[in-house]
């Protein structure tokens, strides 16, 4: 525990056998629970977590920790709404990808392993994770990864802002370290960077960067406050869930960790591969949060300038295409008419989106710590 606050750490783990030993002999002791969710590992990973159950490292840290499932039926005359939220998170487990737990007795093992019963991506095996420590009620939710890439001696610096601020949401910044640029390859710091900037707009996050790092903490009211069964199933994952946490209002905070390479790890993430896909899903994303957060649940002014702006741009299409012909017609000028409504419309859509952006930055800085 940490601060008296339960710790758990979910580990997505895909063909990991030769570092998941590592991963959770050098789990730091404050760890209450080790969750590996094992994504249908082809190699012998699910074997030697198993021998870690049997093992001093399966013995709980944290003798207070609760120990019992939540979702107990409560009665009374103003119990309804609770008695259906209760209903509610027990039977959304269909909802996530098939899994089953190992466990003989989950509810006193220091280590949970969750097999799932189909590949199913990295997205989809923390979701897994998350929603083990949501139902058990843990104070705060780490993720590191199964391959030895993350430091274990910063896992306590990315825990504090949840435990101890009331943070919702810290991630680790790989970016802002300064051995970054000769430590990280250069194909993944420039696709990194281009990730992150997409991220920005598209998450009302403006100020976060290193967004692929899955180094990261989630406190148990953040958990409570999205659908972690809808979480982007694959790599894309800390992208979406940038979004769902900027739209249930979560803070955040980012605490710089170090870049770590050649421990080791297999990376299995390509990242020029990737960037479409993301892209198309941080596009989606982001008008998504723009209907949901700032018309459904609360209206803001920002929703009709980024619209206005966009309408205003895309009519300005078929003016330009009218100029570029003419510009390469012989003989044939542009109108003044079409010159004057393609400036009007341009100029008018860009000083819209400005400043719909503004106001986006202006509006979510209270949630970035």
């Amino acid at each position: 525990m940490l601060n008296n606050k339960s710790i758990a750490v979910v580990v997505p783990a895909f063909n990991e056998a030769e570092q998941i030993g590592r991963v959770i002999e050098t789990m730091p002791d404050f760890v209450d629970r080790i969750i590996v969710v094992n994504d249908c590992s082809r190699d012998e990973t699910p074997l030697i977590v198993k021998n870690y159950r049997t093992s001093t490292f399966n013995e709980f840290k944290s003798k207070s920790l609760r120990t019992v499932p939540i979702h107990k039926k409560k009665h009374g005359l103003y119990s309804a709404a609770e008695e259906i939220l209760i209903n509610k998170n027990r039977e959304e487990i269909r909802y996530f990808a098939p899994s089953a737990i190992e466990n003989t007795d989950p509810e006193n093992d220091r280590i949970i392993l969750i097999s799932l019963q189909k590949n199913s991506g990295v997205g989809a095996a923390i979701a897994r994770g998350y929603k083990w420590c949501k139902d058990h009620e843990i104070d705060c939710t780490a993720v590191m990864a199964g391959d030895g890439q993350m430091d274990p001696e910063e896992l306590e610096s990315i825990c504090n802002p949840v435990v101890k601020e009331n943070i919702d949401y810290v991630k680790g910044n790989r970016l802002k370290h300064g051995s970054a640029f000769e430590v990280i390859p250069k194909t993944r710091f420039l696709g990194n960077s281009i990730l992150s900037i997409l991220t920005k707009i598209a998450s009302g996050y403006w100020h976060v960067s290193d967004t692929q790092t899955g180094f990261t903490a989630i406190s148990l009211n953040a958990l409570n406050s999205i659908r972690l069964y809808k979480i982007y199933s694959s790599y894309g994952m800390p992208n979406d869930l940038l979004v769902k946490l900027n739209i249930a209002f979560c803070t955040l905070k980012e605490v710089t960790i170090k870049p770590v390479y050649n421990v080791g790890e297999k990376s299995k993430m390509k990242i020029f591969r990737i960037i479409l896909p993301i892209s198309f899903l941080l596009f989606k994303s982001f008008f998504k949060r723009l209907w949901i957060k700032y018309l459904i649940k609360d209206f803001h002014p920002l929703f009709l300038l980024y619209h206005l702006g966009f309408v205003l741009l895309l009519t300005s299409i078929p003016f330009l295409v009218k100029l570029l012909i003419n510009m390469f017609k012989v003989g044939v000028v542009s109108t003044e008419q079409i010159v004057i409504f393609f400036v009007f419309l341009t100029i008018t859509g860009l000083q819209s989106l400005f400043f719909a952006m503004w106001m986006d930055i202006q509006d979510n800085e209270r949630l970035e710590k």
